[in-house]
């Protein structure tokens, strides 16, 4: 009974809970975490779910509030939920030489049905491979970069707390500033942009460009449709918001740079709001072009399998599609001789809906909370800024306009349950429409009645 209780979703959202109560715990309980005062309770949560949520809202600033060690055990929340804590069990399990089950199997493996090339095993092993690798070269490369600018002790810690930051999508830093004071440092802000991407495009898709490359051999080797459409979506969207970001800033915060270093910053303002959240400009004054546009870009995260949240960059591709064959009266979304099933359709259909839902009502709710009945005069900031808020918090973003410290109680309330439900809200829902959903309606349905839209 206790197993049929325990769906894959409700697995994936109770795991992620318990990483989250973890957290809290250990920010209020653990001695030598803070330079002051420590986290309030509701703050704890609070960093404890951005941290977990690998969002990067933060109500204190990480390099001025924490010490070595409360960053260091935030790092090892971001890790932990970066990479997922049921990947970290399942290897934990495979290490120590044990099958696992099938229902532990439908719990981790639901997407790696997609491309039968890969093997599951291995995937998971190569999830932690990738991982650590990826991270260690980019501390190396920042490491190297920083040793100038800092003593050897920091250059190596800043840049593992970044690498690992990055490449997770988390966006905390330990640096004050966040990496505002790397304006005029192009190599470092590439460095750390190609991380975010190598993070957000996903673990399966990794796995089958790392079998393609060993296998290429002169032999043409065919990428699934799942991969050739994360990496058009995810080229696109940088191309687009690169230019975008750059030509609406290049002479407003980015007015002061050299043209090379304003390209370099237009292309990591692309690239961070796509669930990073590093900013090397100051958002709070930022056009109100860019930073609605910059809400567009946070609301495409990163793609399934992938540290990264937000609505998946698949997902978004199968409604363009959609949209595309309707335009030309085909009767399905189709691509590279390929169509795409319904049931995708629907569930992309319905993740954009619930998505849209629970934003609008974090916006609703912080519009009256922060914003206040009495007038402009009662609020930290504009409606924009608390828009922006809401977008980043569901999209487990990170980047703000400087409202999250002014957030009231209810207001950080509403900012947790959005860091938490974007992180395994889609994911556990996709999960439970594809395993159980399906499964209990099959051969059953509703007599059809038509209705006119329009």
């Amino acid at each position: 009974m206790l197993r049929r209780l325990l769906t894959p979703s409700r697995l994936l959202v109770g795991s992620f809970l318990g990483l989250i109560l973890f957290g809290t715990l250990g920010l209020k309980l653990l001695p030598g975490l803070y330079v002051g005062a420590p986290l309030s309770w509701i703050d704890a949560l609070f960093t404890a779910t951005s941290a977990v949520c690998v969002t990067g809202l933060v109500v204190v600033n990480t390099a001025t509030h924490f010490t070595f060690w409360g960053e260091a055990f935030l790092l090892l929340l971001i890790q932990l939920g970066g990479l997922g804590i049921l990947t970290f069990t399942t290897l934990i399990i495979l290490a120590l030489g044990r099958r696992l089950s099938l229902h532990h199997e439908a719990t981790t493996a639901l997407q790696a049905e997609l491309i039968p090339e890969i093997d599951f095993r291995n995937l998971v092993r190569n999830v932690v491979v990738f991982t650590f690798v990826i991270e260690a070269a980019g501390a190396m490369l920042l490491a190297a970069l920083w040793f100038p600018r800092f003593s050897p002790g920091r250059a190596v810690w800043h840049a593992i707390f970044q690498s690992v930051s990055a490449f997770c999508n988390a966006g905390f830093s330990s640096f004050p500033d966040s990496l505002m004071s790397f304006q005029s440092a192009p190599l470092t802000l590439l460095v750390i942009a190609t991380l975010i991407v190598l993070g957000g495009l996903g673990f399966l898709t990794l796995e089958e460009l790392h079998l393609g490359w060993n296998r290429s051999g002169g032999q043409r080797v065919r990428i699934s449709l799942h991969s050739r459409l994360v990496l058009a979506t995810t080229a696109v969207l940088i191309a687009v918001g690169w230019v975008a970001c750059t030509s609406l800033e290049w002479t407003h915060t980015l007015g002061g740079l050299p043209p090379v270093d304003r390209i370099v910053n237009g292309l990591f303002m692309s690239v961070t709001a796509r669930t990073a959240g590093f900013n090397s400009v100051d958002y709070a004054n930022a056009s109100p072009g860019t930073n609605f546009f910059t809400i567009l870009l946070m609301s495409v995260g990163g793609s399934p399998g992938s540290t990264a949240g937000g609505i998946k960059t698949t997902t978004l591709a199968v409604l363009a599609l959609l949209a595309w064959a309707k335009l030309r009266g085909r009767p399905v979304a189709e691509t590279r001789t390929r169509s795409i099933p319904e049931e995708t359709i629907q569930r992309s259909v319905g993740l954009v809906v619930m998505a849209f839902t629970v934003v609008t009502i974090g916006i609703l709710i912080l519009a009256v909370t922060e914003l206040g009945t009495g007038g402009p005069a009662q609020a930290h900031g504009s409606f924009l800024a608390y828009m922006f808020e809401a977008v980043s918090a569901f999209n487990t973003v990170g980047l703000s306009m400087g409202v999250t410290g002014h957030l009231s109680t209810v207001g950080r309330i509403v900012g947790i349950v959005l860091m938490y439900v974007g992180r395994v809200g889609p994911l556990s829902v996709a999960a439970a429409i594809s395993v159980e959903d399906l499964v209990r309606s099959k051969g059953f349905r509703y007599a059809y009645e038509d209705v006119i839209i329009g």
